[in-house]
């Protein structure tokens, strides 16, 4: 498998998303992409209860442990690089998680609007 260019939405270079829980499809902490990603792995939210609810609501459990998958479950403000397509359904539905701009790679603009990504940005003070 060879990575997509490690660039984020706003055209930079990828940060990080989460080491601890460690995420992303490469599972190296960015929500770094390649051909093989068929999830598109890529948008880095911040989990929320309302999220996590709703996620598990529709058959995609995120927070109940899988230790056959070494998987401790997420809980609520844990990073973790999404699937553009739950994140899009998430925020159609009015509870899109909060999202790391300089941390989503720049694939998830294939299926998240650039609009929609900023109106779950993380305000920075």
């Amino acid at each position: 498998m060879i990575p997509d260019p490690s660039l984020n939405v706003l055209g930079g270079a990828l940060a990080s998303c989460s080491t601890n829980p460690v995420t992303g499809f490469f599972r190296d902490g960015h929500c770094n992409t390649c051909l093989q990603d068929r999830g598109s792995h890529t948008v880095c939210a911040v989990m929320t209860a309302e999220f996590l609810a709703y996620s598990k609501y529709v058959g995609n459990d995120l927070s109940t442990p899988r230790p056959e998958f070494d998987f401790a479950g997420l809980k609520p403000g844990d990073r973790w690089c999404l699937c553009a397509a739950r994140f899009m359904q998430a925020a159609d539905e009015g509870c899109g998680p909060q999202v790391h701009l300089e941390a989503t790679h720049r694939r998830a603009l294939e299926v998240v609007p650039l609009e929609v990504l900023e109106r779950h940005a993380v305000r920075r003070d």
